[in-house]
């Protein structure tokens, strides 16, 4: 409903308090200021004070927003009842106290504000953090205030009004608030990389699944080309695919890291080892891509296989020295060479292991590799890099 003028805003005539009291409805406080000395506080009696004291009195006293006033050259305090909470220890010793005396411990942080007031310019603060020791230990508060000078009855600055809230409890749940925003984002921040890390394993796996059947399937069609028989050629598949098996087992183990190459050398050699000293490994730490790791397992395995077959591992006093290198520009060398076994023979036709072991390694490797039938033993050497 809407007031047609601003009289039927007022009561109905005979619904006013009509007092010349004014203390009237001004609560604990008011009789409070009833019963002080104020003679003792160097403003007189109350029946000797001036109006416009009087007046900022009954304004103070009858509002329900906290509330105080400073009056006359010592600045002494006036308060209301909301304002009461906010002095803590220091109710008993606060009504027409100088204004320096009780706030003691922040007056030099308001002082500004202060004399801009008794200047005649009314200040505004926001959130204004204070140190206070208003019940008996330091306290970090904040408050949200104005100081208005309060003039008298001959026109010139007695005094100022203080309308405040204290914001310390907004402040925390504020700072609360952001807080939890910060953390939060913090947790989308961490749930979007591992999204993204979700994703690039999942890419992974797709590409390291299609590999696999790729060389698989290649496995099995060039052996069974190649083979003398069924029986040689179910004997050829079943030993490599044993070994792209392993090697998968070696590399499922060390997922999400680079795999370490005497990792992968030490892996391959499991199964064609028939004693401690047949093998010499040797080389510093180096560490391959995935790709890089399977290559070089399934090579070691053809090597391998035909040194057990033909080379130093088909005799007892065979031995084989597995070395490698890496300079400061990245370049590797890679050697396998037998020694002790039966003299050797370059084969007349070059097979599948043979086309394996050279051109796929050399190619995940940046680089050549070349084996070399030599009468005292088989090498086999690579040179190349880990990154292109």
């Amino acid at each position: 409903m809407a007031y047609r003028d601003a009289n039927e805003a007022w009561p109905v005539p005979g619904q006013e308090a009509a007092s010349e009291d004014f203390l009237a409805g001004g609560g604990d406080a008011a009789d409070a200021i009833r019963a002080f000395d104020w003679r003792a506080a160097g403003i007189g009696p109350i029946e000797d004070w001036p109006i416009s004291l009087k007046t900022t009195v009954r304004l103070v006293l009858n509002s329900r927003q906290p509330m105080c006033f400073w009056w006359g050259p010592d600045l002494v305090k006036f308060y209301n009842d909301a304002y009461v909470p906010m002095l803590g220890q220091r109710l008993a010793n606060a009504l027409g106290r100088p204004f320096r005396e009780v706030w003691a411990d922040v007056w030099d942080h308001v002082l500004p504000y202060v004399r801009s007031a008794l200047s005649g310019e009314p200040t505004w603060a926001e959130d204004l953090p204070l140190v206070m020791h208003r019940n008996g230990y330091p306290e970090q508060t904040y408050w949200t205030f104005s100081y208005s000078p309060i003039f008298g009855d001959d026109g010139r600055v007695h005094g100022l009004l203080n309308i405040v809230t204290e914001t310390t409890q907004a402040v925390a749940d504020r700072k609360a608030l952001e807080a939890a925003y910060a953390t939060a984002q913090e947790h989308l921040r961490e749930k979007e990389h591992l999204e993204g890390q979700l994703r690039l394993l999942n890419r992974e796996l797709v590409h390291r699944m299609k590999n696999t059947l790729a060389m698989t399937q290649s496995i099995v069609s060039q052996s069974l080309r190649g083979a003398a028989s069924p029986a040689d050629a179910l004997a050829s598949v079943s030993a490599r695919i044993g070994a792209l098996a392993k090697a998968q087992d070696m590399l499922t183990s060390v997922s999400g890291r680079p795999a370490g190459l005497e990792e992968v050398v030490r892996a391959a050699l499991v199964p064609l080892s028939d004693r401690t000293d047949r093998f010499r490994v040797e080389g510093p730490a180096v560490l391959l891509t995935a790709q890089q790791a399977l290559g070089l397992s399934l090579a070691i395995h053809e090597l391998g296989t035909n040194a057990m077959k033909y080379g130093a591992l088909s005799t007892p006093e065979g031995r084989v020295a597995v070395a490698w290198s890496l300079d400061a520009e990245g370049r590797l060398a890679f050697s396998w060479v037998e020694a002790g076994g039966p003299p050797v023979v370059a084969p007349t036709r070059r097979g599948f292991g043979s086309r394996l072991t050279e051109r796929v390694v050399a190619d995940i490797f940046y680089g050549v590799a070349r084996m070399s039938f030599e009468p005292e033993g088989l090498s086999f050497r690579i040179d190349g890099r880990l990154e292109r």
